[in-house]
């Protein structure tokens, strides 16, 4: 089949890589001008299964409530609102009871756990040489940070997740790089978890989707989509008024982030898709003789600011914060400060002052949590979207059930909870 893809980030170059080693003929549209340029640009890189959880979770109204009124919040609310976000407030305090939550809990690990294997096994097999570091601390401040973890660590026992709760000592052992004046009472080491260049890795990956044969046309922006039995994309040179292109596929993949929402509208769908906004600074590490442990050594989070300090290769990267409403193209000082503050606190004097890179991205979240992989209910369109913070963690296995679903086989893995029925009603 002739396939198309709209979006390039992550989720895309992965499901046409996936495709197209399937064999079918694969055509990608990306509005910008190279692969991950968005949402994928300088995420915080972490693949860790066992912390892929729904934002809607019990307690956790409340929770952001109270990180509204603090300094260093890691949830914030900004202006102007986003359109529809009220509805979207709603179906995720719905979706925080318990049962909601450990259901959709199970449904993104199980997809991450495949995510990650998948990942591992492409990096393998096609020889990928990208940046990555094993290993991941989650950083508990205090005995009070330590109890409210417990129930957490209760579900990933059940889960079979590979974690070792251990002292502060023990944590300093793990990671040399921690700041010895900063108090840390435990943490939890997940040592088969790590973190990557998840930029670095759709750039290879794409360099071997078009080994297999598949087009990548950027700065292509596509406007209209018709379902049929052979669906046609509408498309123009991105920032023009020119004409429409209309081209006819035997299938269409949707992986268009917030783009989605306007393409499949006219098809009937109308998916609740809301745009969070995550932040991360970059910079090189410092090089001084007498210290070779500068920076983290792989991964940790903060478990009080929700904000994770990542190692890519010789640079540190400080990602967190969920921000509802606002511009994508406004940074938020008070978001940026608290990024640099964590850094501060864990590798105080680590990275080159002067050469911190700020990012901004837009992060397309379903209210419950998962992503949909399914059809669209629309004759020959697919949709692989809503991913939200964890694209990184589920792109890989989500392509892969996507592929075979577009190919008429049966998944390796239950998909029950990624579907679109869910979101009816």
């Amino acid at each position: 089949m002739h396939v198309a893809v709209i979006g390039a980030g992550i989720v895309g170059v992965t499901t046409a890589f996936e495709l197209a080693r399937d064999g079918h003929r694969v055509t990608v549209f990306e509005r910008r001008g190279s692969v991950a340029e968005e949402t994928s640009f300088a995420n915080a890189g972490v693949v860790a299964p066992g912390y892929v959880t729904p934002w809607a979770a019990p307690g956790m109204p409340a929770k952001v409530l109270r990180h509204l009124l603090g300094r260093h919040a890691p949830v914030r609310l900004a202006w102007p609102m986003a359109g529809g976000q009220w509805g979207w407030m709603w179906r995720w305090w719905r979706a925080c009871k318990a049962p909601v939550f450990a259901a959709n809990r199970s449904h993104m690990y199980r997809l991450a756990h495949y995510s990650q294997q998948r990942l591992r096994s492409l990096t393998q097999e096609l020889h990928l040489e990208r940046e990555t570091a094993q290993g991941y601390l989650v950083l508990l401040r205090s005995t009070r940070e330590l109890a409210q973890a417990r129930a957490g660590l209760r579900l990933l026992a059940e889960l079979g997740v590979d974690f070792h709760l251990v002292d502060g000592a023990r944590a300093r052992e793990i990671e040399p790089g921690l700041n010895p004046g900063t108090a840390l009472h435990a943490a939890i080491h997940l040592p088969q978890d790590e973190v990557g260049n998840c930029r670095q890795f759709a750039h290879l990956l794409r360099i071997e989707a078009q080994r297999l044969g598949a087009t990548f046309r950027f700065q292509r922006s596509v406007a209209a989509l018709a379902a049929a039995a052979r669906p046609q994309v509408g498309h123009r040179a991105t920032g023009s008024s020119e004409p429409l292109q209309h081209e006819v596929f035997d299938a269409v993949v949707v992986c268009a982030a917030l783009g989605a929402r306007d393409l499949l509208r006219p098809l009937g769908l109308r998916l609740p898709l809301l745009g969070v906004h995550g932040y991360s600074i970059t910079a090189p590490l410092r090089q001084l003789e007498g210290f070779p442990q500068l920076g983290p050594a792989a991964g940790v989070m903060d478990e009080r600011y929700k904000v994770a300090i990542s190692r890519l290769g010789l640079r540190v990267r400080v990602a967190g914060g969920a921000e509802l409403g606002g511009r994508p193209d406004r940074l938020g000082a008070a978001a940026i400060a608290t990024l640099h503050k964590v850094l501060d606190d864990w590798y105080p004097g680590c990275a080159e002052p002067s050469r911190f890179q700020r990012w901004k991205g837009t992060r397309p979240m379903l209210p419950d949590g998962p992503p949909v992989i399914d059809g669209s209910g629309a004759p020959g369109v697919w949709l692989n979207l809503g991913h939200g913070s964890s694209g990184w963690a589920l792109a890989c296995g989500s392509a892969r059930v996507l592929a075979d679903l577009v190919g008429g086989r049966k998944p390796d893995i239950d998909i029950r909870g990624l579907d679109l029925a869910r979101l009816r009603g």
